[in-house]
């Protein structure tokens, strides 16, 4: 038998400490590109699994398949996880779960270590982006995987079309009379990916331009990813209240917070402001957004299958699959 190797040795080979190798699989973040980068191909040539992966990998014969998105950051991440079970659930295969931060809200975005190195069969990454030596080393060890509101040439990816989402908002509020437009969004610390934000913002551009307006005419307002966000938005908004106004929020949640602390002021939702949401859902049913609907669980459910394909054959062609978006109308506009 094989003998294992444990994180002593991949300490030594790779010329760092174990709390580095800890930190690499672990908290990557805290650790530099180059070091990362070293400590991961030491890993993978020695062939190192953690020992409590090993533990578990000796109690079940199923595949395993890894889910890696920001589930705590956004929730329609988890909706989307709803369509890949869906997808999943009569296949046998074994879901891990990996919570990862928002790419917007740190300084180095792009995914470039797994914190499951060595006991996967098979990868989903949603909404995080993939750094190319990553990239490249999952391609090297055949691990089959799928982006998921996420790209990379080497991949499957299933996306949204933000660009159209964010024109389709543009437009409806054009449409609505309003000539004055503000996007509020949590904003992105890195300008190493191109993120969903600025493929809407692009789009929501593009339609009043389109419009003959100029581009001054677009503000925008950065807050958090929440309905405080959305709230401290509107506060905002109150004290240097001028034309009407027609915004698009990031997502749902921002713009509940919006609605509800602008109409708790007195303002008038739509008329002093018409608001459009994004994503579709609970939410927007709860606060009668109008919102732009993705296909959130759909587009799960499409990456899963197109996973278990490739699990099935590995020479199946990575495909560039593009999901619709549509503008559902509500009290809000």
């Amino acid at each position: 038998m094989t003998r294992s190797v444990n994180i002593y040795e991949v300490a030594e080979a790779a010329g760092v400490s174990i709390a580095t190798v800890s930190n690499t699989l672990n908290r990557p973040a805290r650790v530099a590109a180059d070091t990362r980068e070293r400590v991961m191909q030491t890993i993978d040539r020695l062939g190192f699994v953690p020992h409590y992966i090993a533990a578990h990998r000796a109690r079940t014969t199923l595949d395993r398949i890894g889910v890696i998105a920001p589930f705590t950051s956004y929730s329609s991440f988890g909706v989307r996880l709803e369509g890949i079970l869906r997808a999943l659930r009569d296949t046998g295969k074994e879901v891990l779960v990996f919570d990862h931060e928002s790419a917007a809200r740190t300084p180095s975005p792009l995914l470039s270590s797994l914190p499951l190195s060595g006991r996967l069969d098979a990868l989903i990454i949603m909404g995080v982006p993939v750094d190319q030596a990553l990239a490249e080393r999952l391609q090297e060890r055949r691990l089959p995987t799928v982006l998921i509101d996420s790209h990379h040439s080497l991949f499957t990816n299933v996306v949204v079309n933000d660009e159209r989402g964010g024109y389709l908002a543009g437009r409806h509020l054009i449409e609505k009379g309003l000539e004055h437009f503000l996007y509020v969004s949590e904003g992105q610390l890195s300008s190493d990916y191109v993120s969903q934000g600025q493929r809407r913002t692009a789009g929501f551009m593009r339609a009043i331009i389109d419009a003959g307006y100029p581009r001054e005419r677009v503000k925008r307002i950065t807050v958090s990813s929440d309905s405080l966000g959305g709230r401290m938005a509107a506060e905002q908004l109150l004290a240097t209240r001028g034309h009407a106004l027609g915004i698009l929020a990031h997502h749902d949640l921002i713009a509940a917070g919006m609605v509800a602390t602008l109409r708790q002021s007195g303002a008038s939702v739509p008329g002093d402001f018409s608001i459009v949401g994004y994503d579709g859902g609970p939410i927007a049913e709860s606060f009668g957004l109008t919102t732009v609907r993705q296909p959130l669980e759909h587009s799960g459910f499409l990456g899963a299958q197109h996973l278990l394909r490739l699990m099935n054959d590995s020479t199946e062609p990575s495909q560039q699959i593009a999901v619709s978006v549509e503008l559902i109308e509500g009290n809000t506009t």
